[in-house]
């Protein structure tokens, strides 16, 4: 659908004049776009026409971000969402255009950005903490992962041998923490999927890898090296886990067992290096041809490093 043709749909499905149409991004999944309808600034998000199509929910997704933004955690509203590929060609979500940063180099280093990184910490652990509350009945459409299980399909789906990454499976099967009452997760809440002012923490963006499973998923996630970006603190480069942790029960967090959060952490690193292994799988089978994806098949041997380190 040209963009002439994508804002005319849009206009006649939002009953306005749709104007200054612009792509934004390009992610794996999704396609975004800045727009301006009877003078609103907003963004639309489709998801990029094809198999990956049936994949996500927009309408579960704007429910789930009506949800936590109720219990207090900073999203974008939502203007409408649909999961009929009829009218855009693919599943959208249109919201609420927000200003801030998500390049997380910048907001780790730029000048600008000095007062909030002594405060993003203690937000992101508030924000975790909401999240967190929201319990299935809250997102009705979401349904419970096991990710060590996903990921144990995919290595072998691939076939390729690493053996630090077996290693980890062994260790994650044997040291699996009892099972947690299923809350919300987000499942990609890090540095690169926030918005950030100068003053602090703006939304929580990209859920759609939310799903219900332990909230200690999404603390881990948050604490692998990975998403530090070159920063010492262990804490997406900003701060430590004493005060992340210290603030996500300040704010209503159940309190973490730290053995069970390093397990999730050990589990974060090893799923980082999987999405690794598969970026760089699709660039090598043809099916995605990408200097990106293949430049990013150097990170699978970081994570596998840092996998070795962790493990005992």
């Amino acid at each position: 659908m040209e963009p002439a043709e994508l804002a005319s749909a849009l206009g006649s499905y939002l009953g306005g004049e749709v104007g200054d149409l612009r792509r934004l991004s390009g992610g794996a999944s999704r396609e975004t776009f800045g727009l301006e309808l009877d003078g609103r600034s907003l963004i639309l998000q489709r998801v990029r026409p094809g198999p990956v199509a049936g994949s996500f929910s927009m309408e579960a997704e704007a429910e789930l971000l009506s949800a936590s933004s109720r219990a207090g955690v900073p999203v974008a509203s939502v203007v409408t969402a649909s999961d009929d590929p009829s009218i855009l060609g693919a599943p959208f979500i249109v919201t609420e255009r927000l200003e801030g940063e998500t390049v997380a180099r910048r907001i780790l280093r730029d000048d600008r950005f000095a007062t909030a990184r002594g405060v993003l910490v203690g937000q992101c652990a508030a924000a975790l903490a909401r999240i967190h509350r929201l319990s299935a009945q809250d997102a009705p459409r979401l349904r419970v992962q096991d990710q060590l299980g996903e990921l144990r399909h995919l290595v072998d789906v691939l076939g390729e041998a690493h053996p630090a990454f077996e290693l980890a499976f062994r260790w994650l099967g044997a040291n699996r923490p009892p099972p947690a009452t299923p809350s919300v997760v987000h499942g990609d809440f890090r540095l690169g999927n926030l918005l950030v002012a100068p003053q602090g923490l703006v939304a929580v963006l990209d859920w759609e890898l939310a799903h219900l499973g332990d909230p200690l998923a999404d603390l881990g996630w948050f604490t692998i090296r990975a998403w530090r970006f070159g920063g010492a603190a262990e804490v997406a480069g900003l701060g430590s886990l004493d005060e992340l942790l210290a603030g996500y029960e300040a704010a209503g967090g159940l309190p973490v067992d730290r053995e069970a959060l390093y397990w999730w952490q050990v589990l974060g690193t090893l799923r980082w290096g999987v999405i690794c292994l598969l970026q760089t799988s699709a660039h090598l089978s043809g099916a995605s041809r990408s200097v990106e994806l293949a430049a990013i098949g150097r990170r699978v041997c970081e994570t596998e490093y840092d996998l070795l380190r962790m493990l005992p």
